[in-house]
């Protein structure tokens, strides 16, 4: 093995822990109740991957959260707040605006 191969593969390490500290950086201990295969599942991912079960729950749950955020339905209300390209654009009533409004409101808590 030549002192090029060495760097590199120290060079490839560091870039992994990097990514992943960066991924983890906000990760913190919680209690889920999940169903049992479930949990199957997970330590058979944790054991492909060779990573805490726990880790990849929460990056599972994360991604799951984006995707339901970003399928939570836009109800127009009848209040016009902006005009786009001539188009009038309504308020949203739906839960999406509750839902964020909600998040601020615990973030806010959290900062305490």
């Amino acid at each position: 093995m030549n002192y090029q191969g060495i760097r590199g593969g120290f060079s490839q390490l560091l870039s992994h822990w990097e990514r992943r500290s960066a991924e983890n950086a906000d990760l913190i201990a919680s209690e889920l109740y999940i169903h049992r295969p479930d949990e199957i599942k997970l330590k058979a991912l944790a054991e492909l991957y060779q990573l805490p079960a726990q880790e990849i729950a929460g990056h599972l749950l994360h991604n799951a959260l984006e995707a339901l955020e970003a399928e939570m339905p836009y109800v127009p209300g009848s209040n016009v707040i902006r005009v786009e390209d001539g188009d009038e654009i309504y308020e949203d009533i739906g839960p999406l605006p509750k839902y964020l409004e909600i998040q601020k409101q615990l973030r806010k808590q959290a900062d305490k």
